[in-house]
């Protein structure tokens, strides 16, 4: 199943939001990997964005801060996980955590 289809990237309901958009397809695409598998914040940047993904990664990572805020998904960065209201920079990885 290829990103934009895994991310519902069918046509959006006018007025989403690309944040929006960028929560929705983070929580699709890790939802569709295994428990111990993570995807990168471009990977929903480029569902969401096709060609013009770069642009979307400052919001695709801010997408993944405010799911990981609300406990949806958790931000790992070189195995460890981090804390959503503190400042980071680098490479990050997404991984879903269970509902509950």
């Amino acid at each position: 199943m290829d990103a934009r289809r895994a991310a519902g990237a069918a046509p959006e309901p006018t007025g989403a939001s690309t944040r929006g958009r960028l929560g929705a397809a983070i929580v699709a695409l890790t939802t569709h990997r295994s428990p111990d598998r993570t995807i990168c914040p471009s990977d929903a940047a480029r569902a969401v964005g096709g060609e013009s993904w770069r642009s979307l990664m400052a919001e695709a990572r801010d997408a993944a801060r405010a799911l990981a805020a609300e406990g949806r998904v958790e931000i790992i960065q070189r195995g460890e996980r981090l804390d959503p209201t503190r400042e980071w920079r680098g490479p990050v990885r997404i991984r879903a955590l269970p509902p509950g």
